[in-house]
């Protein structure tokens, strides 16, 4: 959900208090300084903090796994700056991201032969970014999708098959906008026909008119724990950007909670496992990518406390609820329909900031 990045999430009635809780066990597990070479050290997400994840690995394998969360890529690789050699193992990472990581020389190719790679949706292998020069450096281990959660009382579905809802007058005020421009922006490329690989400077005008035509119609744009809390409570029926990893982690408190793909598309999010050169356990930190990947593994990541999502491997051994929870059946249609993560170079990526900023700004 940039990675998500995204990164790329929900909660035990609200991601902010589930996300507190995580970063709370991240603390715990974590605690004091890096620890010793036999145990294992991971620069996480929130959703791999979870005790129901990491406690079946270190008891199978008698090592303790120490856990330090943060969230964007820019902020895990100022950690691995400010770190000596040999300090992390694992790192969860956008899958985009990747070559980034392997630019600056700290990811270790990982052997293709021990990985169940043959059971991943083919769609979020991501080879085009977990593979550099012919060597894999990551693979998927979560996905979903920045696209268009609601309240299925409060609106009609089969207006949510539509982006123009967005902007139509139908729902105004009773929107809300998640305050992350990338995804936003490919979703408004999405609306607009354009696709999300494509974007260059010439479309930035015909964005921001999309842009402004969805502020408009918005409520309120907000970052994660408040354009979640605002679905949630009824302060608003419609989240552009929301998704499974808003809806699937409420489902059993508010069922009436979901989401939809329309016929437009909606931007991909994934996120990655890799491994440092540098390790001092890499024998150990390729158990645990093993173990994530896993049936089991997948499983308890993909319905972590912190936020669900989709598992990258489909023998992930979910129960049935869970896979309806997560529209488990319906992935292949909708990875069809779905575009990745707008990736622009530094100049267009400024830019699109500072449209998404005049956005904000608008009245």
């Amino acid at each position: 959900m940039s990675a998500i990045s995204a990164s790329r999430n929900p909660l035990s009635i609200l991601k902010s208090h589930l996300h507190a809780a995580c970063a709370a066990t991240a603390l715990l597990l974590g605690a004091g300084s890096v620890a010793q070479a036999a145990d294992l050290n991971a620069l996480i997400w929130c959703d791999h903090s979870d005790p129901a994840l990491l406690q079946p690995f270190e008891e199978a394998n008698n090592v303790k796994v120490n856990v330090k969360e943060f969230e964007g890529t820019g902020a895990g690789l100022a950690i691995v700056e400010q770190s000596q050699p040999g300090d992390w193992d694992v790192m969860v990472i956008d899958s985009i991201d990747i070559p980034r990581g392997v630019e600056k020389g700290l990811f270790e190719p990982l052997p293709d032969d021990k990985l169940p790679l043959a059971d991943m949706f083919p769609q979020v292998k991501m080879d085009g970014s977990t593979v550099v020069g012919g060597k894999r450096y990551g693979i998927t281990e979560k996905f979903g999708y920045n696209t268009i959660g609601y309240n299925k009382t409060k609106v009609d579905p089969a207006d949510m098959q539509s982006m123009a809802a967005l902007t139509g007058d139908k729902y105004k005020g009773k929107v809300a906008i998640y305050d992350y421009y990338l995804p936003v922006i490919g979703m408004a490329a999405l609306a607009i026909g354009k696709k999300t690989a494509d974007l260059t400077e010439a479309d930035l005008p015909a964005l921001k008119e999309e842009l402004l035509k969805m502020k408009a119609n918005a409520k309120l744009v907000g970052e994660v724990t408040a354009s979640q809390t605002a679905l949630a409570t009824g302060e608003v029926d419609i989240l552009v950007g929301g998704g499974e990893w808003v809806t699937a982690g409420l489902a059993k408190e508010n069922p009436a909670l979901d989401f939809s793909i329309p016929k437009e598309g909606a931007v991909l999010w994934s996120q990655s496992l890799a491994m440092f050169k540098d390790s001092k356990n890499k024998d150990m930190a390729l158990k645990f990518i093993q173990y994530v990947m896993s049936p089991e593994g997948q499983a308890r990541l993909a319905t972590s406390s912190c936020y669900w999502g989709m598992p990258a491997n489909n023998k992930a051994a979910l129960t049935d609820d869970q896979k309806k929870i997560l529209r488990f059946d319906e992935q292949p249609g909708f990875l069809a329909r779905a575009q990745a993560y707008p990736a622009p170079n530094a100049d267009l990526d400024k830019k699109m900031q500072d449209m998404w900023t005049e956005m904000l700004q608008a009245k």
